[in-house]
């Protein structure tokens, strides 16, 4: 039985053009941000990864609509100070679209990485902040950051470190400000919500 599922598929509107993002095995990379349009009207801005070749018919990207189909990756970028962990959507599939309407759907399943963090808004709404690592091939795993809400955070907030937990939901940038040296600075935070707890594989 597969023991891990890494599976994001996206529909929305290039609100960018590409720019470089690394090179590997002789093959450049390039991102560009995807604007996803939530039910309730706000948009989610992520970053997508894709290849020069997967990239090339769809110049110039700005305002073109596209289905993105591929991983949810995460690279812990260790330049300047500290370490910050990047989250973007690796593009296995890219293609236009003529679909009006925007998708958001991600399936992982992994292993809880961290000790869960389960806390309650002011008006008293449960909310679990929890570390889920899923593997790769050649050894490799992608740490991604999921939030749940209401019974579900009450189930994951109080999982082990090691548990297996499969999911469904949506990915999702959230904008916050960090205090640097004393000035404030607004920031872009990515993570999965979690809508379904699953057991058995779903898409």
């Amino acid at each position: 039985m597969e023991t891990t599922k890494n599976f994001v598929q996206l529909r929305g509107t290039a609100a960018g053009e590409p720019v470089p993002s690394h090179e590997n095995h002789g093959s450049m990379f390039y991102r560009f941000p995807l604007a996803v349009r939530r039910l309730s009207g706000q948009t989610d801005t992520l970053w997508v990864i894709a290849t020069a070749e997967q990239l090339r018919r769809l110049s110039p990207l700005t305002g073109r609509r596209l289905t993105v189909e591929g991983q949810l990756r995460s690279f812990n970028n260790k330049s300047g100070r500290g370490s910050r962990l990047v989250i973007s959507v690796f593009a296995q599939l890219l293609l236009p679209s003529e679909e009006p309407e925007d998708q958001n759907r991600i399936a992982l399943q992994g292993v809880i990485c961290k000790p869960p963090v389960l806390r309650r808004t002011p008006l008293g709404r449960c909310i679990s902040d929890m570390m889920l690592a899923v593997n790769r091939r050649y050894g490799r795993a992608d740490y991604l950051p999921c939030i749940a809400w209401g019974q579900v955070a009450m189930i994951t907030g109080n999982m082990a470190v090691g548990e297996s937990l499969s999911l469904e939901g949506r990915v999702q940038s959230r904008v916050y400000t960090k205090v640097v040296e004393g000035c404030a600075q607004e920031r872009t935070a990515f993570e999965v919500s979690v809508m379904h707890l699953v057991e058995d594989e779903c898409f």
